[in-house]
């Protein structure tokens, strides 16, 4: 057998579409729950990266024949020690050595660009939930890598929400909540509240439970903030946002992001839930996120599932998440090397 690995041109068609075959394949055979992986979201990864990172693909076949990939994220602005993988290998093409030669082809990269860390993540099966693989995990391990954060899948189906708990949840946070008030939009984030939003979201990586993942917080700017927007409308991501302003300082201090994505109206990702320190103890998160759930559902009739991932050791939020209704589906662990 003979493998090769060739960087991914992003100009080369043929190339794109030959690893977005082998991530449609991945991804049906591993995550058959999952959205279809989406072609536009993918597009967009290869030729539009999000901002403040230099990525590096690369393509590998297996006597000619396209049978995995490899992407790097390589962060400029911060973290610049170090990176985050994804490394996909096409389910026919498993235990022949493609996996193990894009890991090897990983290093040389990361080890010539000065870092000294990468990050992956990989999943796990649960107990009492749907089989999992657990393949990534022994494949990470095998390369020396550790587990650095356990997290967990949560999944929220829509069509069986309780109702009534949810309106007693809202009245019981909004009883907590004198003196905040409830904003939302969607997509590009009004102009009078991107500092605020771009202070909270640098925020989250120095909040959230990081385990063992030496991961500094990221220094998010307004400049940084629309350029991720633009990032996320070339994916084709429909982003529905609530906050929780203030009013006697006039700050928004709590938000939430739900996306819909663009291969699959019936799924959406809660993505970040954040509040100010200074303004915990109010329910804010927990308002933010009814009132964003309504708010997504009013513009997307036909989403039936959300998938949300928190740490596992995230009390807080994991409570929050199972008392709206999210169950766990399977476990996904971060694997950080040293490089």
């Amino acid at each position: 057998m003979s493998i090769t690995i060739a960087p991914l041109d992003a100009a080369d068609q043929a190339a794109v579409d030959e690893a977005y075959r082998i991530g449609a394949a991945a991804n049906e055979a591993d995550l058959p729950d999952f959205p279809p992986f989406c072609r536009r979201r993918f597009d967009a990864a290869v030729r539009h990266p999000m901002p403040g990172n230099e990525p590096l693909w690369a393509l590998a076949r297996l006597d000619g024949v396209p049978a995995g990939y490899l992407a790097l994220d390589l962060p400029q602005l911060d973290n610049t020690e170090n990176a985050t993988a994804e490394l996909v290998v096409h389910p026919e093409h498993r235990r022949r050595g493609v996996g193990r030669a894009l890991h090897e082809h990983a290093v040389r990269l990361l080890r010539e660009r000065g870092r000294k860390r990468v990050v992956a993540m990989a999943v796990t099966t649960l107990p009492g939930g749907p089989p999992r693989s657990g393949a990534g995990a022994a494949f990470a391990a095998s390369t020396g890598a550790r587990p650095a954060l356990a997290e967990v899948r949560r999944r929220l189906d829509t069509t069986r929400l309780d109702h009534d708990g949810l309106a007693a949840a809202l009245a019981g946070a909004r009883s907590r909540a004198a003196g905040y008030r409830v904003v939302r939009w969607q997509g590009h984030t009004p102009e009078e509240y991107v500092a605020d939003i771009a202070y909270l979201d640098g925020r989250l990586m120095a909040d959230a439970p990081l385990g063992e993942v030496e991961w500094e917080p990221e220094r998010v700017d307004a400049d940084r903030l629309r350029s991720t927007e633009r990032a996320f409308d070339a994916r084709g991501r429909r982003r529905y946002h609530t906050a929780l302003r203030h009013e006697a300082s006039g700050r928004l201090v709590a938000w939430t992001l739900l996306d819909v994505g663009a291969s699959a109206d019936w799924h959406a990702f809660q993505q970040i839930t954040i509040v100010d320190p200074d303004h915990r103890g109010h329910r804010l998160g927990l308002l933010a996120k009814v009132e964003n759930l309504h708010h997504l559902l009013a513009h997307e009739p036909a989403v039936r599932a959300i998938d949300t991932f928190n740490a596992a050791e995230n009390a807080h939020m994991v409570r929050i998440n199972e008392q709206l209704g999210f169950r766990p589906v399977d476990g996904w662990t971060d694997w950080q090397l040293t490089i």
